[in-house]
């Protein structure tokens, strides 16, 4: 019945969810990173771009980046400073269009494309040769780490030891209702230039006429989403794609933890039942955290999701 507790605290200063998901992003700034970028060919002659920290171990600990991110993102190298300093490698994946230019082809990323996590695992087992593997995913990552884990569980390399994610809607129908039309804006502008970019690329493919930042989620995913990559429409997407049905069958211990207060998750996306139905899935919710936030301390750069992943990932075995 692995449902945990929390020992999460967030500062007075921050005291609601919008606060403790905006000023972490925004603010937060993470020294001493020097990636070394590797771009790699994917079998559909596309391109992936990673970025390696080694610190000359055995162990690995693969990243996944949010929705609109990238391996940049401060929440990322946070988590890549902390392992590295336990004297774990670390890669940080960034996912098709995200890593500064946009990727070959029509389809680009989605919340279920967990068959390049699997593309990138196997290349940094085959020139890393690495004994223990551990994945950590936040938001959108962190659907793509749990739909992997529990889609095809014998499949998975069997290096891959234990997981964490954070701040995860798995259930994408769910959280696309849910997330306020502050965020959703944000996200929608950022993806209308890259559409731009692929309308370019893809004139007869992509049609922008009426494209507004003030659509929803639904519809986005209806009209671009869903169709550049293989699905009906919305539904079909977020059926299909959403970690939530997969969280049975995974055989991997895997830590969620989702804050009370997140301001993009719907009910829904707080799975106590397979919690406590499954031994390997691990729920924790503490009442704090906002979205990708789970600051502690700003001033001394003290985030909850890095202690919490240490924690799970390198001592409870």
């Amino acid at each position: 019945m692995p449902l945990l507790p929390s020992k999460h605290k967030a500062p007075f200063y921050l005291f609601n969810g919008h606060l403790q998901t905006i000023i972490p992003g925004l603010f937060r700034q993470v020294e001493g990173i020097a990636y070394e970028r590797e771009r790699l060919t994917t079998p559909d002659q596309d391109f992936i771009d990673i970025d390696w920290s080694r610190v000359g171990s055995d162990s690995l600990v693969v990243l996944s980046h949010g929705l609109e991110g990238d391996s940049g993102r401060p929440y990322i190298q946070g988590m890549v400073k902390a392992f590295n300093r336990q004297g774990v490698d670390a890669l940080a994946w960034n996912y098709r269009s995200c890593s500064g230019e946009p990727n070959k082809l029509l389809r680009s990323y989605h919340l279920g494309a967990s068959d390049d996590l699997d593309f990138v695992l196997r290349h940094a087992l085959a020139v890393g040769k690495y004994d223990r593997v551990y994945l950590v995913g936040f938001s959108a990552g962190g659907n793509i780490s749990l739909k992997y884990l529990g889609e095809s569980p014998e499949l998975v390399p069997k290096q891959v030891k234990r997981a964490a994610v954070f701040s995860v809607p798995v259930d994408l129908k769910g959280s696309a209702q849910t997330i306020s039309r502050i965020y959703t804006q944000r996200f929608l502008k950022t993806l209308g230039r890259k559409l731009e970019q692929k309308r370019e690329m893809f004139p007869d493919a992509v049609d922008m006429r009426d494209y507004s930042i003030f659509w929803t989620f639904p519809k986005f995913d209806d009209k671009f989403t869903a169709p550049m990559h293989g699905f009906k429409n919305a539904e079909d997407y977020y059926t299909r794609v959403s970690a939530k049905q997969f969280l049975k069958h995974i055989t991997v211990p895997t830590l969620l933890v989702n804050a009370r207060n997140d301001p993009f998750l719907s009910r829904s996306c707080y799975p106590v039942v397979e919690a406590k139905n499954n031994p390997y899935f691990y729920l924790e919710t503490p009442t704090e955290g906002g979205h990708v936030g789970f600051a502690e301390d700003l001033r001394k750069n003290r985030y909850y999701s890095e202690e919490r992943a240490l924690r799970f990932l390198l001592e409870e075995k």
